[in-house]
């Protein structure tokens, strides 16, 4: 008897119709005999309109309240869930995150998973009970409830399959697998049988939306086996191991990220700790940057580019002006309008040229680069934002096509 644990994304509960597809789906696989665990999120927009209320009462709400409001939205779906199994008629029960057992560190709104007690999982699996669990949800040492942040319902199946040592993880989203690239945009992009874990949280990590990449670093560090389904169509996805049959193919995807926004430290005085001191006032902050450009000292002067998320980009600029006379900067320069595109390829790192490759294409399809970032698996670059899908279909066709 295999363990599989299922997770579903708010798409694929979105209404009453959806909801009894995916019990349909998860009594199929517990009619096949297996023991089932079954994450969801919350239904379709139920978040995002959980928030909009929010700022209707108090627009500067705690991270406190608002995890004990947005935790709400997935046990509606765990409840509707595991009603509509019942009136299949198969043994289920519904579970919060910490009636699972999640145990999260005290960080509010994007905590981390601490441990998971297995004891009532385990119990309600002997009773033959297919187990429906909130994602996205703990409980911290002061047993207060946490939510997990962005993809955390992703992160709570893969931290359960790991716990519970299941056969596999299968994410069912409204897509059927992991694509080279986009396929709302890109024509010719075609589905991955298999990709390995370094590629999947690269591509994760560059835009592409199909996972977490939380979930990836968990899935990799405990060997837990994931596959990519659709929860609309019954077809083979794609699945995500520690080695993939990379088929000759040096990139194996191209990937968008909308969310970046760029910050040019003007004029900045040329002297040794000055970038220390730039990125140490963000890391302290908790400010993550992604690519970096330095120019070369000229007249005593450098300037420093470098991305953030959108997100980030208020709270770093207030930083980085607050400071700016200490920074010695002439002047603070930022924009959003800009996107970061990417290929991802285990097979790039012994092979000459791929990117001279990378840039021709971009230089075709007359696209210019303002920054760059390399790795032995993933080549980024910064373009305007305007030019990004553009970027994406002649890079992918210059590659995979």
């Amino acid at each position: 008897m295999d363990l599989i644990v299922q997770k579903y994304g708010g798409t694929s509960v979105r209404d009453a119709e959806r909801v009894m597809n995916v019990a349909s789906r998860v009594v199929e696989a517990y009619d096949a005999g297996n023991n089932v665990v079954v994450v969801v999120s919350a239904q379709g927009d139920t978040t995002d309109d959980l928030i909009e209320k929010a700022k209707e009462i108090n627009p500067n709400a705690s991270k406190r309240e608002m995890d004990v409001l947005l935790s709400t939205g997935e046990q509606i779906s765990i409840s509707l869930l595991a009603m509509a199994i019942e009136k299949i008629g198969r043994p289920v029960i519904s579970l919060t995150g910490w009636q699972a057992g999640f145990k999260t560190e005290a960080t509010y709104g994007n905590a981390r998973i601490d441990r998971i007690s297995v004891d009532r999982l385990e119990k309600e699996l002997d009773k033959r009970r297919i187990v429906i669990v909130a994602g996205f949800q703990g409980l911290n040492k002061y047993d207060d409830i946490t939510t997990l942040g962005r993809g955390g319902s992703d992160t709570s199946a893969v931290a359960l399959a790991a716990a519970l040592h299941a056969d596999v993880c299968e994410i069912y989203t409204d897509v059927d697998g992991v694509y080279t690239a986009d396929p709302r945009f890109v024509k010719t992009a075609r589905k991955l049988d298999d990709v390995s874990y370094d590629e999947m949280l690269e591509l994760a990590s560059l835009g592409a939306n199909v996972l977490h990449n939380r979930s990836v670093e968990m899935a990799k560090k405990y060997n837990v086996k994931l596959a990519v389904k659709s929860s609309l169509e019954k077809v083979e996805g794609t699945f995500v191991k520690e080695v993939s049959q990379v088929e000759k193919m040096l990139v194996r995807g191209v990937t968008r990220d909308n969310d970046v926004a760029r910050i040019s430290l003007c004029d900045v005085d040329d002297n040794p700790g000055k970038a220390f001191q730039v990125f140490s006032m963000l890391a302290k902050h908790k400010i993550s940057v992604d690519l970096i450009i330095q120019s070369i000292g000229k007249e005593s002067k450098k300037d420093i580019s470098f991305t953030v998320t959108e997100e980030a980009l208020p709270e770093a600029l207030e930083l980085l002006e607050k400071d700016k006379d200490t920074l010695g900067a002439r002047e603070i320069k930022w924009t959003k309008d800009v996107s970061k595109v990417s290929i991802v390829g285990a097979g790039m790192v012994n092979n000459a040229g791929v990117a001279a490759k990378m840039f021709e294409a971009l230089y075709d399809a007359h696209i210019n680069i303002s920054m760059i970032a390399t790795s032995e698996i993933k080549i980024s670059v910064l373009v305007d934002r305007k030019d990004a899908e553009k970027a994406v279909v002649a890079i992918h066709d210059k590659f995979l096509a």
